[in-house]
């Protein structure tokens, strides 16, 4: 895919990904898509953007590069970091700047 932005993942809020667990898989929701301030660095090549996910588990994995599947944006590795807890479960962020 290349360099992934905001635009790309902003249509697929509410959408599934599968987090492949090498044997099984676990599905998260994307349920955020936010831009962070652009610091303006010389040679930027996307504005920064958050990423929040949702897993209904209540097992915390922890933070590192997962392969996502979606059906809209297909296979992405992604570092994931495990943010918060409720009752819903898990909260993970990515961040890209």
């Amino acid at each position: 895919m290349g360099i992934v932005a905001l635009e790309h993942f902003a249509p697929c809020v509410g959408e599934g990904f599968d987090v492949d667990m090498g044997t099984a898989s676990v599905t998260f929701t994307l349920t955020e898509v936010r831009p962070l301030p652009d610091r303006g660095f010389a040679g930027m090549t996307r504005a920064p953007f958050s990423l929040l996910f949702r897993s209904g588990s209540k097992v915390v994995l922890p933070q590192q590069i997962y392969r996502l599947k979606n059906a809209t944006l297909g296979i992405l590795d992604i570092f994931l970091v495990p943010v918060a807890r409720d009752q819903e479960g898990i909260i993970y962020q990515a961040i890209f700047n």
